[in-house]
């Protein structure tokens, strides 16, 4: 049996790719228990990891080191291409509103920490290892060891500190998301799993009454018009016709708009009157809506469509349809002329079955075309990505450049190549589930090692006086700041759950976390918020514990 001690116990790559495997294994069984109706999920492999490297299991430094950082950069990389898509519209629309609490949660955290350094006579150079490890930044501490040695001082206490309070930092989080959902949390305040697509897209139907609309054609009045919206059918003395661009506009025609949420209103002031039914149920059966035209969903698979607008197909014209909405990554678009299709787009198309049928060979709904793997794009976007958090960027007043870091350049390339990719005919599209185990595998990868090294010191640290004082205050700086910024979040910024869960997860740093939310709230909310303010509060994170340091220093 000594070669199966060798196997565990001798430092090699081969042993490091069993142990890793073993911890995730174990981690990932385990996570499936429910304690009070909570499971950790893939997060218990973190306190596997922990366990193994208390009872000495080692791996090689390199390669411990090169696991970590893969397994994160593969993580927020896969996390930034599925997001991608939604992100921008996400951020016109509510970029303010998402990142205000992740902000101020920033605040209330480094405040507090200040404060309770005070009060308990705990070193800043220590508070600031304890705050780094309650939200789980490890960029913020490598920042604050660089400021204590440029002024002279020791800074193994900084690193110490994090690595106590970093466990709990972790669980932290996913248990103050579990409290304000038990406490706070009422049904309306859950979002459903097609809450994005009911909030980017808008169907009404409006009675024309305007008289400077009489005779016009759709192209003008969609010209003349800086709103966004498509019309999807006309009903005229009782018969529904698909409008092409030329079609034009009656006294008491009746149009089916599909348009965005924020533009219904100023709709109502063009078009006339709007019709009290209620477009927007989910159990509308469409084809029953009219019998002449049917609705159908058709996949974006011939590369040759990828990256060219709608406009530029001319299919309203040529084949007598309309195509009212686009399902991207989870997210509706309005179908408007300049969108851009991407592959793996799904079309609601509307018209003759015939008409349809045709427009199937042009878009090729070949879903087993897209079963093949593209895997270009993911290594484009991992060397664009590590490139960009390697660049140093000067910041006035702060001695150290900061920089991007291993997490924070590929999530921003993972999201920029998923949204812009396809204009420059680049093949982005990866199924659902691959990205999953995509994410899965790389989460795996970085909550085993990073279990591993803290472990190893894990309980010497703790028996020391001030090691549980440690562990209580970073607890308290982890748990407490979310609760006070989701509760008011919640009602004050009107947002819903999965966002709040998302922005308190992307604030803190905490892919563990987020990857709690998901597995418990439907949606892409949680996912789609965490990317939106991930890069800018871990850039925050970095600049605000030097400028912490130099002034209580």
């Amino acid at each position: 049996m000594e070669w199966l001690k060798d196997l565990l116990l001798v430092p090699s790559a081969l042993q490091a790719v069993v142990v890793i495997s073993l911890i995730s294994a174990l981690g990932i069984g385990l996570g499936k228990i429910r304690i009070f109706g909570i499971s950790l999920g893939t997060a218990f492999i973190f306190f596997v990891g922990i366990l193994a490297g208390h009872f000495g299991l080692k791996l090689d430094p390199a390669m411990l080191t090169y696991a970590e950082s893969f397994g994160l950069i593969i993580f927020v990389y896969a996390l930034g291409l599925q997001v991608g898509p939604g992100f921008f519209s996400s951020m016109r629309s509510e970029g303010t509103r998402l990142l205000s609490p992740a902000i101020a949660l920033i605040i209330v955290g480094t405040l507090a920490a200040a404060g309770l350094s005070y009060a308990f006579g705990i070193r800043m150079s220590d508070m600031s290892g304890i705050l780094c490890g309650a939200t789980t930044n490890t960029p913020a501490l490598g920042a604050a060891q660089q400021v204590l040695k440029q002024m002279g001082m020791d800074d193994s206490g900084a690193a110490l500190s994090c690595a106590v309070t970093y466990p709990l930092g972790v669980v932290g989080v996913i248990l103050a998301i579990a409290f304000m959902r038990k406490l706070f949390v009422r049904p309306s305040d859950l979002p459903g799993p097609d809450a994005e697509h009911r909030k980017n897209v808008f169907i009404a139907s409006y009675h024309i009454t305007n008289p400077a609309l009489f005779g016009k054609s759709v192209h003008d009045i969609a010209l003349q018009s800086h709103h966004h919206f498509v019309i999807s059918r006309v009903w005229r003395n009782g018969q529904v016709s698909i409008p092409t661009s030329d079609k034009t506009l009656q006294q008491d025609d009746v149009i089916l708009v599909i348009t965005t949420p924020g533009e219904a209103d100023a709709l109502r002031m063009i078009f006339g009157e709007q019709e009290k039914k209620d477009w927007d149920k989910e159990n509308i059966d469409w084809n029953a809506v009219d019998s002449q035209l049917i609705s159908q969903r058709i996949l974006v698979t011939r590369p040759e469509i990828n990256g060219k607008k709608l406009s530029q197909l001319r299919l309203r014209n040529s084949f007598g349809i309309n195509i009212s909405r686009v399902y991207r990554s989870g997210v509706q678009l309005l179908a408007t002329p300049d969108l851009r299709l991407q592959l793996g787009d799904r079309l609601t198309v509307v018209g003759e079955a015939q008409a349809i049928r045709n427009v199937e060979k042009i878009l090729g709904n070949a879903v087993k075309s897209l079963n093949e793997p593209n895997l270009v794009s993911v290594f484009i976007g991992l060397i664009l990505g590590l490139t960009l958090g390697s660049i140093p960027v000067s910041i006035p007043g702060i001695s150290i450049p900061v920089k991007l870091g291993l997490a924070g350049g590929p999530i921003i390339v993972g999201i920029l190549i998923g949204t812009f990719g396809p204009r420059l005919h680049m093949i982005t599209y990866t199924t659902y589930s691959a990205n999953l185990m995509l994410r899965a595998l790389g989460l795996s990868l970085y909550l085993a090692c990073l279990g591993l090294e803290a472990g190893a010191h894990f309980v010497e640290t703790i028996m020391r006086p001030e090691g549980m004082l440690w562990i209580g205050l970073g607890f308290l700086l982890t748990f407490v700041p979310i609760v006070i910024v989701a509760a008011l979040s919640l009602r004050f910024f009107k947002l819903d759950f999965g966002q709040v869960a998302g922005i308190m997860c992307g604030s803190m740093a905490n892919p563990m976390a987020l990857n709690y939310v998901n597995d418990t709230i439907e949606g892409d909310n949680p996912s789609v918020s965490y990317a939106t303010v991930y890069p800018v509060c871990m850039f925050l994170r970095v600049i605000i514990i030097q400028v912490m340091l130099m002034i209580f220093l």
